[in-house]
């Protein structure tokens, strides 16, 4: 059974941060860890972003996002939220 992943991604961000957040989702998908990345609304400032990827590839995945939300400093912008299971 795949596993969820969420992201809590700040709704107002300037462009150059937005910019590096729509790479982070691109770079998600061409890797392979997902084909869909589903975005609603969580409140008047965040969106919820979230996607399934296999088990296999789950902690890899949450490692991956940790270290590119470090990596392109946006740990004001974008945010792993845990997901029980």
């Amino acid at each position: 059974m795949d596993k969820t992943i969420k992201l809590r991604v700040k709704k107002e961000i300037d462009n150059k941060s937005e910019l590096k957040v729509l790479k982070l989702k691109g770079t998600l998908i061409s890797k392979g860890y997902t084909e869909i990345i589903h975005i609603e609304d969580e409140n008047t400032a965040y969106y919820l972003n979230s996607f399934s990827t296999s088990p296999d590839n789950k902690k890899e995945v949450e490692i991956f996002v940790l270290d590119y939300i470090t990596e392109h400093d946006l740990a004001d912008t974008v945010s792993l939220i845990k997901v029980k299971e």
